[in-house]
């Protein structure tokens, strides 16, 4: 297959700032669901707090945020903090920029992560970036297809653990994947391999999420093909403050009816059961 040869001219820049198939695992037919959950909040409902923890790469530490205060991870506060029924919104940020999943595995399984998790009410993470970039760079010289391949099966197998740890720790957080978006469409537009490749992963780690109840996968590839570099710090590899709304809004959107409901019911439900 003919190398990306167009890649190679700038990748040595691009290592310095990156963000960071079909599964062989079986999946599950359908979610788990609580129908009762699914029901509106009523008015009458006494507001409930939200823990929410955002691990994962530099999306979630927020590279290109001109504010600093971790890229969607603010926009996405205040957008659930308007919600009917939510009272204070608390999210802890352990997004390190350059995270492959092998690192983000490592990263929470430590103490820090662990008990923020068992008290979380959602998980968000934001990976898979870097475990492309690692292919570019191990092959750099003579990038083709087929690198790929085995990477993305790495990929896939760290996922699954890091969401199995995650549901180690709770079984009833929400789990919420932000897909990875082409970075290069700045230089190479007309590179259709790269586009594909970051279909391949997303949907690869779409499918690892159905293989455990309450989880949902936030497509962002598309918003950033439509955009051009208008969504991109100086970099031209991270989103900037736009990007990073938009971001946020495609999590809220994902998230605002089904999950926020049965985050909320189950919370009062727990309330009541205590006598509370």
């Amino acid at each position: 297959m003919r190398p990306f040869t167009l890649l190679i001219s700038i990748i040595s820049l691009l290592l310095l700032t990156s963000c960071s198939s079909n599964t062989s695992f079986h999946l599950n037919d359908a979610k788990e669901t609580v129908v009762a959950m699914k029901q509106g909040v009523p008015e009458s409902f006494v507001s409930e707090d939200l823990n929410v923890v955002a691990a994962g790469d530099s999306l979630t530490q927020g590279v290109g945020d001109s504010t600093g205060k971790g890229g969607y991870v603010p926009y996405l506060q205040k957008l659930f903090e308007q919600e009917e029924g939510v009272g204070n919104v608390t999210i802890s940020n352990f997004g390190v920029k350059g995270n492959r999943t092998d690192q983000l595995l490592k990263k929470i399984r430590s103490a820090e992560v662990k008990n923020s998790i068992k008290d979380a009410d959602m998980v968000v993470l934001t990976i898979g970036g870097n475990d492309i970039m690692k292919v570019v760079r191990d092959h750099i010289s003579n990038l083709q297809l087929d690198n790929f391949t085995g990477q993305m099966k790495t990929f896939e197998t760290n996922l699954y653990n890091v969401l199995k740890e995650i549901r180690n720790d709770n079984q009833e957080a929400v789990i919420v994947l932000v897909g990875v978006y082409n970075p290069f469409t700045k230089w190479f537009s007309e590179v259709d391999e790269m586009n594909d490749i970051v279909s391949e992963w997303n949907k690869a780690g779409e499918n690892i999420l159905t293989l455990y109840n309450n989880t949902y996968f936030v497509p962002i590839e598309q918003i950033f093909a439509d955009a051009g570099d208008d969504l991109l710090y100086t970099d031209y590899f991270h989103p900037n403050d736009t990007g990073y709304k938009l971001i946020a809004d495609e999590i809220y959107k994902k998230v605002k009816e089904e999950a926020i409901g049965e985050i909320l019911a189950t919370k009062r439900l727990n309330r009541e059961n205590r006598g509370e």
